[in-house]
């Protein structure tokens, strides 16, 4: 029988509980099996480098989701190095997983711009896309791939965070009680992470 697996990558630098709302929202609507949750090594489309260490946001990931039996914190574009593109991993997955349903998760703005993902018609052949839509945005493909692309919406409220935001923050010593876990914010002031 086959399975529905959730893909969801990004920096998480830090991980947030617009992430973890995320991957709630997918795998409670799509009823996924599992959810991989993947760090980037360095994102494609970002001009900078995480501020943390691979290591140090593996394991804010794995405090953020820790109560989840159903996600996986998956450190492959991090072990392969240098960029992490999305048809590798992909592929990847989709050879461990034969027969299995791929889902990759996103925000609408990420959607919007697939078509400068490398790849990104390959892409569209090996997962369907679960897009969060956030209040004011529309989920579109570039017409390029619109007749390639299969789109899901999710209905969940989109938790409006940033990563950079929090960074911000968190160098400036002001509050992130509201975007960060309790967990993942103990361990970020105990490894004294994103200040200046």
């Amino acid at each position: 029988m086959s399975r529905r697996i959730g893909i969801l990558g990004g920096s998480f630098d830090p991980p947030h509980v617009g992430h973890l709302a995320l991957a709630q929202a997918a795998h409670s609507e799509l009823a996924l099996d599992v959810v991989h949750i993947i760090p980037a090594a360095q994102a494609p489309l970002k001009d900078s480098v995480p501020r943390a260490s691979s290591a140090d946001r593996i394991l804010l990931l794995r405090l953020a989701f820790d109560l989840y039996s159903w996600a996986v914190i998956d450190g492959r574009e991090v072990a392969r190095g240098g960029t992490s593109y999305s048809i590798d991993t992909a592929r990847e997955i989709h050879a461990e997983n034969p027969g299995d349903e791929l889902y990759w998760i996103l925000g609408a703005d990420q959607l919007a711009r697939l078509h400068l993902w490398r790849e990104a018609a390959a892409l569209c052949a090996l997962v369907k896309f679960a897009v969060l839509v956030r209040e004011g945005e529309e989920a579109k493909v570039d017409t390029t791939l619109a007749t390639l692309a299969t789109v899901v919406h999710l209905k969940a409220p989109p938790v409006n965070l940033s990563s950079s935001k929090i960074r911000q923050a968190l160098a400036a010593g002001r509050s992130t009680e509201k975007a960060l876990l309790p967990a993942v914010s103990d361990c970020i002031q105990a490894r004294n992470l994103y200040r200046i």
